[in-house]
């Protein structure tokens, strides 16, 4: 019953993935785009759990809090310069 629900869960994720992708590529401004790459890093770091939780191995887990964290950093960053032209005042 859990190999059902991690393919299923695998291709939820890749479908958001290829829509995440249609909006950075069609995206109107640059806005759109950087919560297309947003959210393609939060369905990456699903996919990785998803991972982690299919082989049983926790390396996978830091992994996935690693990459959340560059995540949050480049889209914070990415954010505040689009609001003020600049990221370290």
């Amino acid at each position: 019953m859990l190999s059902l629900a991690l393919t299923f869960a695998y291709a939820c994720f890749a479908i958001g993935l290829v829509f995440n992708l249609i909006r950075l590529v069609r995206g109107p401004d640059f806005v759109d785009r950087l919560l297309a790459v947003d959210t393609l890093v939060i369905n990456m770091i699903a996919l990785i759990l998803l991972y982690g939780i299919d082989t049983a191995t926790e390396l996978y887990f830091e992994a996935a809090m690693l990459f959340a964290l560059t995540g949050f950093v480049s889209t914070v960053a990415f954010s505040k310069f689009l609001l003020r032209g600049d990221i370290i005042e």
